[in-house]
């Protein structure tokens, strides 16, 4: 569906000099600075497929978006979306992709929105049929009903971004581009667009591709992650493959019982003077706000067998587990990326 080929884009800026000197200077000589957004990334993205797209800020990410939504042309390689070159024949890849930008709207500012919703019918040349069965779906899914009649400008955010998912898919798209879909919602607006989004997938097979810094949307939504840091693909492979390499931290969290005397000392002192778990593996030890923290691999050990151990010796009150998180993730594959720039 998506085909990126050593794709990479680098802008000029011209540099400005200080000082009157320096104003006069730059009337007759030009001196540029380069900066490479994109650095010879490749990969591809399969029909049907919900892909994140994660990247800090100045990563590269949006650059790469805009040129697979045919906005910005590369300085070197290629796009494939869908078998055309989007940058080359931007109305034909118009037709192809519908795009939701969070701050952002595709939508006539003064008019209502059920009038949006027909000039985009004419637009796209959607047929009566298609239009109301499309439109009848995207009513039930999203709640339309509740503001079709209001002019956009009235609308809240949670409801501008319904409407304008609505709006990126009234002529059924082949791929779906949403960047930053659930930026400034609140919770509980934020879930029903992320289970909006999971029906309208399911119902039409469209290709995703999500760009957030909401790791919750990823989690959510993705069947794939790419991760891109200074140009670079550091990642690109499926979430269960992401937790299984990067994710087999596990934290188990105490509290003990009142009546127990305990320090961090004695809970290591428990575990070292004790082979069979000290020749295992490492196990790391913290405390705050009343609750014991013992971190380790899944590899290694496991929660259960920890627990017994401690159970051997105290009383404990109440205790949980917790997996490493996406975010924890990502921050770790962001810092292993950071850690070999450095070296080179």
């Amino acid at each position: 569906m998506i085909k990126v080929e050593n794709l990479s884009k680098v802008f000029k800026t011209s540099k400005k000099f200080p000082g009157l000197f320096g104003s006069i200077k730059g009337l007759f000589t030009r001196e540029y600075t380069e900066k490479k957004a994109v650095n010879n990334i490749s990969f591809e993205i399969a029909s049907g497929d919900i892909v994140g797209y994660i990247g800090s800020n100045g990563a590269g990410k949006s650059t790469t978006i805009k040129i697979m939504t045919g906005i910005l042309t590369p300085t070197s390689g290629r796009v494939l979306v869908d078998g055309i070159e989007p940058y080359k024949n931007r109305q034909l890849n118009a037709k192809k992709i519908g795009v939701v930008f969070g701050q952002r709207t595709q939508l006539w500012w003064d008019l209502p929105l059920n009038e949006s919703f027909s000039l985009l019918k004419d637009i796209y040349e959607v047929s009566e049929d298609d239009y109301k069965e499309r439109m009848k779906f995207f009513t039930d899914v999203l709640g339309l009903d509740e503001f079709i009649m209001q002019p956009v400008r009235t609308l809240s955010l949670g409801q501008r971004m319904k409407a304008d998912l609505a709006a990126s898919l009234l002529h059924n798209p082949k791929i779906l581009f949403l960047d930053e879909p659930t930026i400034g919602l609140d919770v509980v607006v934020k879930e029903k667009v992320r289970k909006a989004i999971k029906e309208i997938h399911a119902k039409y097979g469209t290709t995703i591709i999500l760009t957030t810094h909401d790791l919750q949307d990823i989690e959510e939504l993705c069947s794939k992650i790419i991760i891109i840091d200074e140009g670079r693909v550091v990642y690109n492979g499926n979430r269960e493959d992401l937790q299984k390499n990067f994710g087999n931290g596990i934290v188990l969290n105490l509290r003990f019982s009142q009546n127990e005397k305990i320090d961090e000392a004695s809970l290591k002192n428990l575990f070292l003077e004790d082979k069979s778990f000290s020749e295992k593996g490492e196990l790391s030890f913290s405390f705050s706000d009343g609750m014991y923290s013992i971190g380790f691999s899944k590899d290694e050990f496991s929660s259960s067998e920890i627990l017994k151990k401690i159970l051997q010796e105290y009383q404990i009150e109440d205790f949980s587990v917790e997996s490493t998180s996406i975010e924890d993730i990502v921050k770790k594959i962001y810092n292993t990326a950071s850690l070999e720039r450095t070296r080179l």
